[in-house]
């Protein structure tokens, strides 16, 4: 596949980040052309410091593809994986031990100052550093001993899209490299990113239904639940409605009770173990009578299932985030547009946030 030309999109409100999700399919296929060998020579260094464990530290959108990456080492590679709290280190100064440990900081920018002062400190402190940027002359990979160029390209838009999707998938070769794949297999996500940006009328449904909803909840369990968590981002950023992101097993608890007529539900049921764990959590939500949407393939057809946001079939598990979050990128952009809103100038936002 070579990078098409993207479809022209008009002057209206969310003409950027429009644009930005249909460029997906083509940022795939290039960073499967012309990623793989440097992530292959990344992973070569990684593996030859024989490391026991991996720490991963980012911020906003970043952070949910650090957690994606938590759940591909300890399933993949059998290797603890914890997520670090920057402030530990810059704030409160500790100096933790660091040996044999592998830390990785994932940001589109590079540019958040408290990231490049708990990556420098981790070296410091006996880790391996790696950044993980779509910036390759940023802070952050400079301080780095690795570095991984995502190969985003420039993103303008407000709300993060297809750099978010390049971390994911740059994080996943990363790590099949690691066990000693070439990420061959991941070609899948191209075709299936393409059916994905191509399939606009799902979304519009699903918006139509949710146009009035003011209280979210977004629920996966598994490699899903970091999927639920950037939707939820997604729909507060662009839409400013109240969205919470629970894991399956958490919402069975609790947070089920909050659930009223007013509230909707996403629930993100991939093919895998993690969507069959979703179960429970589908059979009790078709109890509600909150508004509910699914997204996944082969979903049962059932009165509670009408609202679906359907997934290509075939896709690998720990490759299905890649996928299941293009139509909620894509429902978040709606959103917003038909609630009036301009997905590209979200209130009191910038591009870049900086924190300390």
């Amino acid at each position: 596949m070579t990078d098409a030309p993207v479809p022209h999109v008009d002057a209206a409100p969310g003409r950027l980040m429009a644009r930005e999700i249909a460029e997906q399919p083509a940022m795939f296929d290039r960073i499967l052309a012309h990623g793989r060998a440097d992530i292959g020579a990344v992973a070569a260094d990684v593996a030859a410091a024989e490391i026991r464990f991996v720490v991963l530290a980012a911020r906003g959108t970043s952070d949910h593809a650090a957690l994606y990456a938590k759940y591909l080492v300890e399933i993949l590679l059998g290797l603890p994986a914890g997520l670090a709290s920057p402030s530990t280190m810059t704030t409160y100064g500790a100096r933790p031990d660091l040996r044999d440990v592998l830390f990785v900081a994932v940001s589109q920018s590079g540019g958040s100052p408290d990231l490049v002062e708990s990556l420098t400190t981790a070296g410091e402190c006996g880790a391996l550093t790696l950044a993980v940027t779509n910036a390759p002359a940023s802070a952050l990979a400079t301080a780095a001993r690795l570095h991984i160029d995502v190969l985003a390209g420039p993103e303008e838009a407000v709300a993060a899209t297809k750099s978010y999707t390049a971390e994911l998938l740059s994080l996943y070769l990363l790590i099949d490299a690691l066990r000693g794949g070439d990420g061959s297999h991941a070609r899948s996500i191209v075709d299936a990113a393409q059916v994905l940006v191509s399939d606009t009328e799902q979304v519009a449904a699903v918006a139509r239904r949710f146009e009035g909803v003011e209280r979210l909840v977004v629920t996966g369990r598994g490699y899903s639940y970091p999927t639920a968590r950037e939707a939820a981002l997604k729909l507060m950023e662009t839409s400013y409605m109240s969205a919470q992101a629970f894991s399956g097993a958490d919402l069975l608890h609790g947070p089920m009770a909050m659930l009223q007529r007013d509230s909707a539900v996403i629930a993100i049921a991939a093919d895998g173990v993690g969507g069959t764990a979703m179960q429970p959590v589908l059979d009790r939500l078709a109890e509600l009578e909150t508004s509910l949407a699914i997204v996944g393939s082969g979903l049962r057809d059932s009165s509670s299932q009408k609202a679906a946001l359907r997934l290509p079939v075939g896709l690998p598990e720990e490759l299905s985030p890649l996928a299941e979050i293009i139509p909620l990128q894509m429902l978040a952009h709606e959103l917003a547009v038909v609630r009036g809103f301009d997905p590209d100038a979200p209130r009191g936002l910038r591009k870049i946030t900086k924190t300390w």
